[in-house]
């Protein structure tokens, strides 16, 4: 492939994925990581593509889509994922979620559960499950973002400090190898380390499409939670720095995990 071929190509792949990283996209491309390096200096000078650590991605496509969209990305992946979390939870136990497209999707799938404990920043999934079988939901007051009616800030991480919950499940925007998972949000981070520090388990629940992505702010290292549940089994990097953590690895449709 001539290199003004691989200019277009690595084009494309950004406007499928967001973000990709350098040893993926050398993969992908099947030239060495020098030759991508060659490859991506003109596009990142001119202002084409955005360079990260390890990583690039497109200007327009940093950070993360709005939440109604990114309701609709990988959705089957996220109600896989979903459903297998929502079959580890006993009616009548206690929960704290944060918002995200995978949290909001868990929400719909904890609709046959009953007499639950729900804690939450996200007005989606407070409304998906109050007033109906005999749950009780405690929402985090604060300003509300207006592309996902979510609550962040003081007040709503000092309110969600005073619970202690059986489950507590955050959904991230990026798991990196070398810093554990990240989102793109200063508050949103801050807010969901929180929720991880208030359960006897905490769980992360991402699908695949966030393996490899560099986030701006990191929420934890691998060591900061019990369980991360995907839909497919994370690259090798990934999946050494959570054994090397004890972190259990859950993956949907029955996967492998290690």
């Amino acid at each position: 492939m001539i290199h003004s071929k691989r200019h277009g190509e690595i084009l494309r792949l950004l406007q499928e994925e967001g973000t990709i990283t350098i040893t993926s996209l050398a993969d992908r491309l099947g030239v060495s990581l020098e030759t991508v390096r060659r490859d991506v200096k003109p596009l990142t000078s001119d202002g084409s593509v955005l360079k990260m650590h390890g990583a690039i991605g497109l200007p327009s496509m940093i950070g993360e889509a709005p939440f109604e969209r990114r309701m609709r990305e990988n959705a089957d992946a996220k109600r896989v994922i979903a459903r297998m979390v929502a079959a580890t939870i006993r009616d009548g136990e206690s929960i704290m979620l944060d918002t995200g497209t995978t949290t909001s999707f868990l929400a719909r799938e904890l609709l046959g559960h009953r007499r639950l404990t729900v804690v939450t920043n996200s007005s989606d999934i407070a409304r998906t499950l109050a007033t109906i079988n005999g749950n009780k939901v405690y929402m985090a007051g604060g300003e509300l973002r207006n592309d996902s009616g979510a609550a962040f800030g003081a007040s709503a991480i000092e309110f969600v400090g005073r619970f202690s919950v059986s489950h507590a499940i955050i959904s991230i925007g990026a798991v990196d190898a070398m810093t554990g998972v990240m989102d793109y949000d200063l508050e949103e981070a801050e807010f969901a380390r929180m929720v991880l520090s208030r359960g006897q388990r905490s769980l992360v629940i991402t699908d695949h499409s966030k393996f490899g992505r560099q986030g701006l702010v990191q929420v934890c290292g691998f060591d900061g939670f019990s369980e991360l549940a995907t839909d497919l089994a994370p690259p090798r990097d990934i999946a050494a720095a959570l054994a090397q953590a004890g972190a259990r690895l859950s993956i949907a449709r029955g996967e492998a995990g290690f």
